[in-house]
């Protein structure tokens, strides 16, 4: 896989890149700290990151999806599968509520673009701790689909309602439902955050895992706007009844990526930052490229896009069983839901054909450990940025596409 990255054609560069996007600024090692030095420590604690594979472990992965990968799911089962791909999270929120996931306070960490440049606050993050990986790892050891990540205890302060200074527009868009927002695009020159300066969108929200730690955050920065969206309305639903949602500050709309023609409650070339964690291994490959290009022109030029999911080779697929694998590295779990599990090089290229500039593109493999059981399990995550060209226009994108990358 190293050598297909290596030999991946980049990006070319046009504009000079704003300080606030330059790697820089994170350690030497991001993405955890603790190395694992004498294996005869390993059971010590729940994680290790930074982990290199022999070959023997590499060889061993490759088996175990070359066999649960002999037998796939019968087409007809396929696009069911895709068809009612909503109706599956919709369940899924129904059954487990906000109780599954934990919420993501590693993200403003990792991913310092969230917040609006200068801010003290990005200092503050910056101060966290990568320490508390241990009880998280412990927490999701028997799930399938939660991403372990280091995460801290939930600190942020409830808060009831709108407040005092929502705007009209803020408040009149606040409440999109799906039907009305498949109506067109808005004709008016406000809509949900057109006073703000600086405006993130959370594609794939799920119950808020991301939205409140976000939002925590941003009640310092009031020039500052979050939307977020999900297509199961019940997961939307769940983000907008909590008691820290404030329409003010924050709009959670229905919405279907995939869904080329369905309008966002915004104008393209409008935001700074759109978060993409854990969310397009859940859609069907084919579709993928499609849904990266229609996020690339909601970036203003400038605008970053933060990517993290599942890698290839994560025990997550090597634990899947014959009969759910549906494509290459494209499985469907028990409930209905799906994950892809990608290559570096993969990310690369669809962001690249979708006219952005790579600024990070890693691979973070980690060591989970269940003690009591003396269990070693290896976890693979791909994170990525990337950054729209500082030239871009909407009428020469095809343009850019093809200057810009190289298959």
């Amino acid at each position: 896989m190293n050598i297909i990255w290596r030999n991946s054609t980049s990006c070319l560069r046009l504009g000079k890149v704003p300080h606030r996007y330059q790697s820089g600024n994170h350690p030497v090692a991001p993405l955890g700290s603790r190395i694992l030095t004498d294996p005869a420590k390993v059971f010590e604690h729940n994680m290790w990151d930074h982990m290199q594979w022999s070959k023997e472990e590499e060889a061993a992965a490759r088996k175990a999806v070359k066999e649960n990968s002999a037998v796939r799911v019968l087409l007809e089962e396929q696009v069911k599968y895709e068809n009612e791909a909503s109706k599956y999270w919709d369940t899924f929120y129904k059954i487990h509520k906000n109780k599954f996931f934990k919420d993501r306070n590693w993200l403003l960490r990792e991913f310092p673009e969230i917040l609006p440049v200068d801010q003290e606050n990005k200092e503050k993050v910056g101060e966290s701790s990568w320490n508390h990986v241990e009880t998280e790892a412990a927490n999701c050891s028997s799930r399938t689909h939660c991403p372990v990540m280091p995460e801290e205890k939930n600190k942020y302060k409830k808060i009831s309602g709108p407040s005092d200074g929502q705007s009209k527009a803020e408040s009149d868009f606040s409440n999109l439902d799906s039907e009305e927002h498949r109506k067109g695009p808005l004709k008016t020159e406000l809509f949900p955050g057109s006073n703000a300066t600086f405006r993130i969108l959370e594609v794939g929200c799920g119950a808020g895992n991301s939205v409140f730690p976000i939002l925590d955050t941003l009640r310092n920065i009031p020039e500052s706007f979050l939307y977020c969206c999900d297509f199961a309305s019940g997961a939307v639903e769940l983000v907008k009844s909590h008691s820290s949602y404030r329409a003010a500050q924050c709009c959670a709309f229905v919405h279907d990526i995939c869904d080329d023609g369905l309008p966002y409650p915004f104008p393209d070339g409008t935001l700074d930052v759109i978060l993409l964690v854990f969310v397009l291994s859940a859609i069907h490959p084919d579709r993928m490229q499609g849904v990266v290009n229609r996020l690339s022109k909601l970036l203003k030029p400038g605008g970053m896009l933060l990517f993290r999911d599942y890698g290839r080779y994560d025990k997550t697929q090597l634990r899947f069983k014959k009969g759910h694998c549906l494509s290459e590295n494209f499985y469907v779990r028990g409930d209905g839901t799906r994950a892809y599990f990608f290559t570096k090089g993969e990310v690369h290229n669809m962001f690249c054909k979708a006219g952005l500039d790579e600024k990070q593109n890693l691979v973070d493999r980690r060591l989970q450990v269940n003690r009591k059981k003396q269990v070693k399990m290896h976890r693979v995550w791909v994170q990525g940025k990337f950054q729209k060209p500082l030239h871009w226009t909407q009428n020469s994108s095809k343009l850019v596409f093809s200057l810009l990358c190289h298959d």
